[in-house]
C-alpha cells in the first residue's frame, strides 16, 4: 500500500472532473443556419465543465480541476459553478489566455453546426503543477475526458493525476468525449463531426486504458477507443487491455452495461432502456446521462439503477436548449423517474418544468430581506409638482436613495440581505449602479394605480425582460380581492398569468404583491383565499409581497404554501406608508413564522425626507443620513420583533 493510501482519511469529495471548461453560445432561432442567427444565451459549458455541474446538481461532491481565462467569460464560468455547489478550489485563473468558447445551433434534429474557438485555450494549458497528489485524493474518483488527452501537456497532466489517483485509491473514469476537430482530424468548421477513424488516435487511448476503472462513450467513441468500426471488436480490444467497466451509449435505445468478457453479438447485450422523448438538442445529452450514471456508481447502486438515472437526464437534455443548465436537479429526476410514463413531452409538463426552474436556480441566500422601496412614480411625480421642482430630479433622489440604503445597511452592519425595489422610469441609472453588487433587487412592470393591472409597455412583457438582468426579480403590484366582480378579476388573473410564463421562458423570478382594495370587506382568510386561486389557476411565483396579516392568518398562510409551492422563497411585508409604531407590531406578528423572509418598506421611511430634498430645505447629504437612519431603525425593530 502507498503511502498516499495510508494517509487517507474521510473523502471530502466525490468526483474531480478534470478538462475543458467553457462558454456556450446557445443560437435561440431554432431550425436556423448559425449564419443566420440573431441572438444567442450564453450558457456553461465543455464536457468535463458540464459534469462536474451536473453531478452537483443531482447531489455529489464535484470539483472542477481546469483553467479558466482572466476575464469576463472567466468569470462567468467560475460564478457558475460556484453557483451549482462545485468546489473551485482548483479552478486556476491563466492570466496568459482565454476561456474557451463554442458557438452551437439547433437546425433540425439531426443537425446541430457548432464551431469551437479554442485556439491556445486557458483549460488547454492545464498543467501537472496545478494540483497535488493530496487534492486527487480527497476526492473517491477522478474523471477524465478524452479532448485532454489530445495535447502533450495536457496528457501529461492527466496521467499524474491518474497516478495519483492509483496511489491514493481514487477510481479513475474516462468519458471518451471524441471530438475529431480537436484532434485536429477535421476542418475547423466541422465541429458537429463526431467520428473519423485515426489509428493514431486509437493507440493513444489505449495507452490510458490500463489505469481505468470506468469507460463510458458512444458507439463511434468505442470504435475510436477500439481501433475498429466493428463494435464488438473494439470492445473486446478494450477488454484485452482493461478490467474497467464499459458503459455503451446506444442513443435512444439506451445502454449497456459490460463487466467481465464481451458477448459475442450485439445481440446478446443486457440493454437498459430509457423513455422514448422528442429530440430538440442532443448536444450535452452525453454528459448529463454520465452525470446521472455516476450518480447511481458512486452511491453503490446497481446497473438497472445508474441506468435508470443515466437514461433518464439524458431524455430531459435532448428535450431542452443548452447543456449543463439543462440537467436536472435530483428532485427533478426522481419525480420524472416517477412519472415518466405519464410524461410525453417533457418539455411542455408543467409539473416538471416547474420543478426544473425551482429548484435548479441559484441557491437561496435570502434568509432574510431588508428592503427599502423607493420603486414609487406618482406618489414621487406628485412630490415634484408640489414642490414645483423639475420632474428630472426623481432620477438623481433615487440615486442618494441608493446611497442611503448603503448608509442604513453599514449601520446595521448588514452581511448581505440587502433589498431594493426600483422602477426604471426614473430609477434607471439607479437599477445601473446597483447590478452586479449581490443585493436583492425587485423592478416593478405594473401600470401604476392600474385596476385590472396593466402593464408598462403594453402586453408584450417579454420582449420587455429579455433586456433585463437575470438578477432582477420582476414584481407586480395587483389590486386583488378573490371576491371582485368576475369580469375584472379574470382580467387581472390572465395578466398575472402571462406575465408568471413570460418569467419562466426568461429565468427571471417573480415576486407578486397583492393588495385588497379597500372598498371590499376583508378577514382572516382573504390573503389566504388570494393566494389559493393563484395556485389553482397554476402561477407559482418565488416571491409574494402582502400587508401584514394577524398570527392567525400567517399560520394559514404557511400551511398553503408548504402544501402548493413549497420551494416558494418566502413573503415579504409591504409598508402601506404606515406609521413606525403600526410596523413594529406588525412585525411582531410574523415572529415564528420562517416563511416571513423579511420587508420591503418604502415612503414610511423616505417619504418627509423625499419632500423637503424636493423643495431644496435639505442637502443631498442630510437627506443620505436621515432617510439611511430610519431604514438602520427599521431593520432593529424587526431583529427586535420577538
Amino acid at each position: 500500500m502507498s503511502d498516499l493510501k495510508k494517509t487517507v482519511g474521510a473523502r471530502n469529495l466525490d468526483i474531480i472532473c478534470v478538462g475543458r471548461a467553457a462558454v456556450d453560445l446557445y443560437g435561440q432561432q431554432i431550425g436556423a443556419r448559425l449564419e443566420d442567427m440573431g441572438s444567442f444565451a450564453k450558457y456553461l459549458g465543455g464536457s468535463s465543465g458540464n459534469i462536474a455541474y451536473g453531478t452537483a446538481r443531482l447531489g455529489l461532491r464535484s470539483a472542477m480541476l481546469t483553467r479558466v481565462g482572466d476575464e469576463h467569460m472567466g468569470r462567468f464560468v467560475r460564478e457558475e459553478f460556484d453557483a451549482a455547489g462545485v468546489d473551485t478550489s482548483h479552478v486556476i485563473t491563466d492570466s496568459e489566455r482565454l476561456t474557451g468558447l463554442v458557438i452551437l445551433g439547433i437546425k433540425d434534429r439531426d443537425t446541430f453546426p457548432l464551431i469551437f474557438y479554442r485556439n491556445d485555450c486557458a483549460d488547454m494549458a492545464l498543467s501537472k503543477d496545478d494540483f497535488t497528489p493530496t487534492f486527487i485524493a480527497s476526492s473517491r474518483s477522478l474523471l477524465i475526458t478524452g479532448t485532454h488527452l489530445s495535447k502533450p501537456s495536457t496528457f501529461q497532466a492527466c496521467m499524474t493525476a491518474i497516478d495519483y489517483a492509483k496511489d491514493a485509491g481514487t477510481k479513475v473514469v474516462l468519458d471518451i468525449d471524441y471530438r475529431p476537430v480537436l484532434w485536429g482530424l477535421t476542418g475547423m468548421g466541422e465541429g458537429e463531426n463526431r467520428f473519423v477513424s485515426d489509428a493514431n488516435v486509437s493507440k493513444h487511448l489505449q495507452s490510458v486504458l490500463p489505469y481505468l476503472d470506468l469507460i463510458v462513450g458512444t458507439e463511434e467513441e468505442v470504435h475510436i477507443a477500439g481501433g475498429t468500426t466493428d463494435t464488438i471488436a473494439a470492445l473486446k480490444t478494450i477488454r484485452r487491455l482493461t478490467n474497467a467497466t464499459i458503459v455503451l451509449k446506444l442513443g435512444a435505445l439506451g445502454c449497456t452495461v459490460l463487466d467481465g468478457d464481451i458477448p459475442p453479438s450485439e445481440a446478446d447485450f443486457d440493454v437498459f432502456t430509457g423513455v422514448r422523448v422528442d429530440v430538440l438538442n442532443v448536444l450535452g445529452a452525453g454528459d448529463a446521462f454520465i452525470s446521472g450514471f455516476l450518480r447511481g456508481w458512486l452511491n453503490g447502486e446497481d446497473h438497472q439503477t445508474c441506468c435508470q438515472y443515466a437514461n433518464a437526464c439524458g431524455a430531459l437534455v435532448v428535450s431542452r436548449h443548452g447543456c449543463a443548465p439543462a440537467i436536472p436537479s435530483a428532485e427533478e429526476l426522481d419525480y420524472y423517474i416517477e412519472h415518466a410514463a405519464d410524461i410525453a413531452r417533457p418539455d411542455t409538463d408543467r409539473e416538471l418544468n416547474y420543478l426544473h426552474r425551482v429548484t435548479t436556480r441559484r441557491k437561496a441566500k435570502w434568509h432574510e430581506i431588508f428592503g427599502l422601496a423607493y420603486d414609487h412614480r406618482i406618489q414621487l411625480f406628485n412630490m415634484a409638482r408640489e414642490t414645483g421642482t423639475d420632474e428630472q430630479r426623481i432620477n438623481l433622489l433615487k440615486q442618494l436613495l441608493v446611497k442611503a440604503t448603503q448608509h442604513g445597511a453599514d449601520a446595521a452592519q448588514l452581511d448581505g440581505n440587502i433589498g431594493v425595489l426600483i422602477d426604471d422610469t426614473y430609477g434607471q441609472e439607479a437599477l445601473n449602479d446597483l447590478t452586479g453588487r449581490g443585493w436583492w433587487i425587485g423592478r416593478p412592470v405594473e401600470l401604476p394605480t392600474s385596476n385590472p393591472i396593466e402593464l408598462e409597455g403594453g402586453r408584450s412583457i417579454g420582449s420587455r425582460l429579455r433586456e433585463w438582468p437575470l438578477e432582477h426579480v420582476v414584481k407586480c403590484l395587483i389590486f386583488y380581492h378573490p371576491d371582485q366582480p368576475q369580469e375584472q378579476r379574470n382580467l387581472q388573473e390572465r395578466q398575472a398569468k402571462e406575465l408568471y410564463e413570460a418569467c419562466c421562458v426568461s429565468g427571471h423570478e417573480l415576486l407578486l404583491e397583492l393588495i385588497p382594495p379597500r372598498e371590499l370587506a376583508q378577514d382572516e382568510d382573504t390573503l389566504v383565499r388570494s393566494l389559493q386561486r393563484f395556485y389553482n389557476l397554476g402561477i407559482r411565483p418565488d416571491w409574494w409581497k402582502l400587508p401584514a396579516p394577524s398570527a392567525a392568518t400567517w399560520a394559514k398562510l404557511t400551511q398553503l404554501i408548504q402544501a402548493r409551492a413549497p420551494h416558494c422563497r418566502g413573503i415579504l411585508l409591504l409598508g402601506l406608508d404606515a406609521p413606525i409604531e403600526e410596523l413594529k407590531r406588525d412585525f411582531a406578528n410574523s415572529a415564528g413564522f420562517d416563511i416571513c423572509k423579511g420587508f420591503t418598506v418604502g415612503r414610511t421611511l423616505w417619504a418627509k425626507e423625499s419632500y423637503r430634498w424636493l423643495a431644496n430645505e435639505i442637502s443631498d447629504e442630510q437627506f443620505i443620513e436621515q432617510v439611511g437612519n430610519n431604514y438602520f431603525d427599521l431593520i432593529q425593530h424587526w431583529r427586535n420583533r420577538g
